[in-house]
């Protein structure tokens, strides 16, 4: 998937926290599942800085999504978050299916939307081995005014959330895929690669 932007200062509301520096590139044929993969940088940044990329895909008004990739990374220590997401809007709604394997807890959260905050799901997420490639796939579901978080597989592992939580306002419309790299306390540097990233909708 080309065509990545990205935010430098991402943290919190309007791109409000703390600056990073940040580097990415397409392209990669090492180390790559599919010889095109696209690498993700964050470094010499601010404590708890984060950096956040995203792509739109046009709107539309589908009402199932599935977010499937494989992600490659170097130094998990070095990472408070990884952030896997897509965002929909249509009409006078926004539907954000947030979700994070947040290395800092130990958890992996979902975005509460509307209340905007993460909430854990009860499912561990420890820290992915390093220099190998990891699949995940996220399963949602808009229901209505609800977003939907039906289940996520990683590396063949498959667990169901089942948790619903209320849209909120929105005029835009629009669908898109992003990933986000949060640092921890120490701003020390990784890298993450990302590739075969899928955005399937219906």
């Amino acid at each position: 998937m080309t065509g990545w932007q990205n935010c430098v200062t991402c943290a919190g509301i309007n791109a409000a926290g703390p600056s990073a520096s940040i580097y990415s590139a397409s392209g990669v044929a090492s180390p790559s599942m599919s010889g095109n993969a696209r690498v993700f940088s964050i470094a010499s940044g601010n404590s708890w800085a984060d950096a956040l990329w995203w792509k739109q895909v046009g709107a539309s008004a589908a009402t199932h999504i599935r977010y499937d990739l494989d992600f490659y990374i170097t130094a998990p220590q070095n990472s408070q978050a990884l952030e896997f997401d897509s965002n929909q809007a249509n009409g006078s709604l926004r539907w954000i299916f947030g979700t994070q394997c947040s290395l800092g807890s130990g958890n992996w959260d979902v975005w509460g939307n509307a209340s905007g905050n993460w909430l854990h799901t009860g499912v561990p997420c420890k820290a992915p081995t390093a220099y190998k490639w990891h699949h995940l796939t996220w399963e949602f579901q808009r229901v209505n005014n609800y977003v939907k978080y039906i289940a996520f597989t990683l590396d063949g592992v498959k667990h169901y959330i089942n948790r619903s939580y209320p849209a909120r306002k929105s005029g835009a419309k629009e669908l898109n895929v992003a990933f986000q790299m949060d640092m921890k306390a120490n701003h020390a540097a990784y890298k993450t690669w990302l590739d075969n990233v899928k955005l399937t909708y219906w």
